[in-house]
């Protein structure tokens, strides 16, 4: 039985005097900026066929006219080619979320 004691608080010694050692603090190296994070953008853009033809101030039928004015865009913006087969359209992009 005494043996038992004394194993139970030289344990507690152990621990007692392990919880009390702290390191010695040197000196510490200079902390350096962080690079200011790439700025997030409120939404994501959005691209594609749809928006591009119903967006505010468009005119859907320009889409149509193959002599529209450069501003309504080219048809290659909105059509989606084939990685294998190159050159070879694969579809028409609808609705595109950009990030």
């Amino acid at each position: 039985m005494k043996t038992l004691i004394i194993a139970i608080l030289s344990a507690l010694v152990t621990t007692a005097s392990a919880q009390e050692f702290r390191a010695p603090i040197g000196r510490q190296k200079p902390v350096r900026a962080m690079a200011t994070p790439p700025p997030v953008s409120e939404r994501p853009r959005v691209g594609g066929a749809l928006p591009k033809a119903f967006g505010p101030g468009r005119n859907p039928l320009q889409m149509l006219n193959p002599w529209a004015p450069a501003r309504y865009g080219i048809w290659i913006e909105n059509t989606s080619f084939d990685p294998d087969h190159p050159g070879k359209w694969n579809g028409i992009k609808l609705f595109e979320i950009i990030f």
